[in-house]
């Protein structure tokens, strides 16, 4: 059943669920729609950003943007 905004406000301000009252399946997360940005490296920094990327079990793509991320914070 629809609430009024400043319900659905007050629920939310007071830590109450509010699953009920979301269509999850329309939700967006803003800013986080992938650009694709091309990058050139030596060699060598390949090599070991794969080396590292492989000792944490992770791609060499997650372990750019993890520390990309890191810094930007």
């Amino acid at each position: 059943m629809p609430i009024k905004a400043a319900e659905f406000d007050r629920l939310f301000d007071g830590g109450g669920d509010i699953s009920e009252h979301v269509d999850w399946g329309k939700a967006v997360r803003p800013n986080r729609e992938p650009r694709r940005v091309n990058v050139d490296f030596p060699a060598w920094m390949v090599d070991g950003l794969d080396a590292r990327a492989a000792h944490l079990g992770i791609t060499r793509q997650a372990l750019i943007k993890m520390w990309i991320a890191e810094k930007l914070e």
